[in-house]
């Protein structure tokens, strides 16, 4: 998907050519979820003229009551219309916007301001953009009368199955048609391993045009799966037994055209830059586990026996550890991180990785061998003398490796940091002190 670079007067005029009656004007919360504040076509000058203000108190981890007024400053680049109509034929457009104070500064609290802030650290660094090629998995269910979701999987595929055991693949091929027409680059979709599982892989873009697709592919795979009569959910394991949805993030630092992770002479080719960068994010894995795994559930993934991550290491060669070198060369060398689930806000978890990385090359960090076993097959006395540890086994213990990580938590910011915490030690008392079925299946009879 790539940037286009338009003006106010050529988003007016396409907005009239269109018959574009109404736009969104989206961001994104704390924990993710897109919003946006809708206006008539006719108000539209006055928001490309970062006029349109919003209630900031409203929207979880902004601001409090008495602060409230907040102003959207919209980035001309991400115009898009959607595909479908309105009953009357009249189309809606969407801009994403930054978040921005009254007097003019940016909201420490807009995950997508964090994003570009942390950026901005690698520029100084040299580095002009980090590429992602993100992997967001999700599962199709059926819906009951009501359309509310069951926990029945729209088919009985496996791993890149074909029609007919594949039943999503008409769901799946719309969502792709979709998505091309609104401009992405998709490179593959087929089925996953789970049941009623699925991803779609888009092609590289820097850091926050990639955040930005990540919504607007979750906006989509929803929207046309409800129209397939389907719920489409990014929950991380919404099944016992089966695989859960990761998002894999394949990444890469450049120096304009030239990829700053390769280097020719490397076994591997992987320049002295990547393997501190690699370094760096095995050194804050646990740190920033609460930002890439931010639910209680994304925890009930990272156990062993179904491909997700648990352990932190790295290889080329297996899919075990948490980083995977793939074996694209060149300008496509790059490293994958495996633990982020579909769950996580996309703008801080890319910030939190990019800013870990960059922590490894500023301190040169040395990269220990690889791990080229199935780790899942080593005993603990195996893990322990190869020094390895494995990811945080609940957000309870995320959370405390989070406040003492102090690269990633400047790397938030404080106000982030802050409300981020606060509403996920609301989220974990409220799962601990909650009465589960698997509970009273196991002890209501027994005692």
């Amino acid at each position: 998907m790539s940037a286009n670079t338009y003006t106010p007067e050529d988003i007016m005029r396409m907005a009239a050519e269109e018959n574009v009656r109404y736009v969104r004007l989206q961001f994104t919360d704390l924990l993710g979820t897109i919003k946006n504040v809708e206006i008539p076509v006719s108000q539209l000058p006055k928001a490309l003229e970062n006029r349109i203000m919003f209630d900031g108190s409203s929207i979880e981890g902004f601001v409090r009551i008495e602060e409230s007024d907040m102003y959207l400053y919209p980035e001309l680049s991400t115009w898009k219309i959607f595909p479908w109509a309105t009953k009357d034929g009249a189309k809606v457009a969407r801009l994403i916007c930054d978040v921005y104070m009254p007097d003019g500064t940016p909201f420490p609290g807009d995950p997508r301001g964090v994003l570009k802030r942390v950026l901005k650290e690698a520029e100084k660094m040299g580095f002009t953009a980090m590429n992602v090629g993100p992997e967001p998995e999700f599962f199709l269910f059926k819906t009951d009368e009501h359309g509310r979701p069951t926990l029945e999987v729209n088919d009985n595929g496996g791993y890149f199955d074909l029609a007919p055991t594949d039943l999503g693949e008409n769901c799946r091929r719309d969502i792709v048609l979709t998505l091309e027409e609104m401009g992405f680059d998709i490179e593959a979709s087929h089925h996953e391993v789970a049941p009623g599982q699925h991803e779609i892989d888009f092609k590289y873009a820097n850091a926050v045009e990639a955040a930005d697709n990540i919504q607007t592919f979750k906006l989509v795979v929803k929207n046309i799966a409800r129209a397939h009569g389907l719920h489409a959910t990014f929950m991380p394991k919404p099944l016992y037994g089966v695989n859960g949805s990761g998002m894999h993030c394949h990444q890469s630092l450049f120096r304009g055209n030239e990829n700053a992770f390769y280097d020719e002479h490397d076994e591997l080719g992987l320049s002295a830059t990547a393997k501190h960068y690699i370094a760096g994010l095995l050194k804050h894995a646990r740190g920033f586990a609460a930002i890439t795994n931010p639910t209680v559930n994304s925890y009930k993934r990272l156990v062993p026996g179904y491909e997700a991550p648990c352990y932190v290491a790295w290889s080329a060669k297996n899919r075990s550890p948490l980083i995977r070198v793939p074996a694209s060369k060149g300008l496509s060398t790059r490293i994958e991180l495996r633990n982020p689930d579909p769950s996580a806000n996309p703008y801080l978890a890319l910030a939190v990785m990019l800013a870990a990385g960059l922590d490894g090359i500023r301190r040169k960090l040395k990269l220990d061998p690889p791990t080229n076993q199935n780790i899942y097959t080593m005993g603990e006395e195996e893990r322990a003398e190869r020094g390895i540890i494995s990811l945080p086994s609940s957000l309870e213990e995320a959370l405390a490796e989070l406040k003492n990580d102090d690269v990633i938590c400047e790397a938030l910011g404080e106000h982030v940091l802050t409300h981020f915490i606060r509403a996920k030690e609301i989220e974990w008392e409220m799962y601990r002190l909650q009465v589960h079925p698997w509970e009273r299946d196991q002890y209501l009879y027994t005692y």
